[in-house]
């Protein structure tokens, strides 16, 4: 189930609204004026409030998305009497899509009678299920087994992940939060095949968001985060790369980790945020504070925080994760 929103409480429609509009009462028809009328005064204003309201933008305020699973059921609670939210294509702004979505990238929007405003800044990105993966695969993308594929780990947070987000040239560029797109989060390697397949959390997203904001209240400010090491498919976890150091059971298979370093100059490599004019430890130990800081203010999002130094062609860096439980290192 996905849950969207807090405020008003509403029920959610899938679907168009065949209601009359003659028997609409005066404030819905002006609300309804107001979805298709972004120039309407008074009504226009509380309108975009409303479609701001109606999205679940996380602790962060900075979430462009959420994620479900086909046969997922949408759950809104922030809508003004009279109106429903209802889900898009965005190539087709004027259907409606029914509640079993295929694979794709939506858009939520807000309708009364017969008016529909999509939220253009929201996207609900629906997965292909986990039992797509066959052998090792979705089609010609190689991702491998979950140890709890042969019941080897049985923890809640070890679970096999519940589906994949589809990810092609053509929008691995979707923002799934203000810094943050789904090609930042993509495993490595496997260049010139596609559609590739992610494991995201939302919940990952909007710590780092929260990283990003408690940087920023610090007074340093970040344009750019790049993200280093996202999902990693528990193939390229075993194999890819340097895996030294890399845990089987890493957080990164389970989309709810990232390694990220500020990089405002976009250099490829962290930059000096303690104005020292030195890039090393320290600098990955801002970041760190910074996640401390945003663990201490939003327990559930509590996890791993680890610190990096300079190696392998890589400057200083963090980890952060979501695990669920305190854990703290550094190499």
């Amino acid at each position: 189930m996905i849950a969207i929103g807090a405020g008003w409480l509403w029920s959610l429609i899938w679907g168009p609204d065949t209601a009359n509009a003659s028997a609409l009462s005066e404030p819905t028809r002006s609300i309804g004026a107001a979805l298709t009328n972004r120039d309407a005064t008074g009504t226009a204003f509380l309108t975009d409030a409303m479609l701001r309201a109606v999205a679940d933008r996380g602790a962060s305020g900075k979430l462009l998305a959420t994620f479900e699973t086909p046969g997922d059921t949408l759950v809104v609670d922030s809508l003004p009497p009279g109106a429903h939210a209802v889900v898009t294509d965005p190539h087709a702004p004027a259907d409606t899509l029914p509640g079993r979505r295929p694979a794709g990238i939506w858009r939520l929007a807000l309708a009364v009678g017969n008016a529909i405003r999509p939220i253009a800044d929201f996207s609900i990105i629906t997965m292909r299920p986990f039992s797509d993966k066959e052998r090792g695969r979705i089609g010609s993308y190689l991702i491998g087994s979950w140890p709890g594929e042969s019941g080897q780990v049985t923890k809640p947070r070890y679970e096999n992940p519940r589906g994949f987000i589809e990810v092609t040239p053509e929008n691995r560029d979707t923002r799934v939060s203000e810094h943050f797109s789904l090609g930042d989060f993509l495993t490595k390697g496997q260049v010139n095949v596609w559609p590739k397949y992610l494991v995201l959390e939302r919940r990952l997203v909007d710590k780092l968001e929260l990283v990003i904001i408690e940087l920023e209240r610090a007074g340093i400010p970040v344009e750019h985060m790049t993200v280093m090491s996202g999902f990693r498919t528990p193939t390229y976890n075993a194999t890819g790369g340097n895996t030294a150091g890399r845990a089987n059971l890493s957080r990164h298979m389970y989309g709810d980790a990232a390694d990220i370093f500020v990089d405002n100059d976009r250099n490829g490599t962290l930059d000096d945020l303690n104005g020292d004019g030195r890039v090393d430890t320290q600098d990955a130990a801002v970041m760190a504070q910074a996640a401390e800081r945003v663990e201490r203010a939003h327990p559930d999002l509590v996890g791993g925080v680890g610190t990096y130094r300079a190696c392998c062609g890589h400057g200083p860096f963090i980890h952060v994760d979501t695990r669920g439980y305190r854990a703290r290192w550094s190499e």
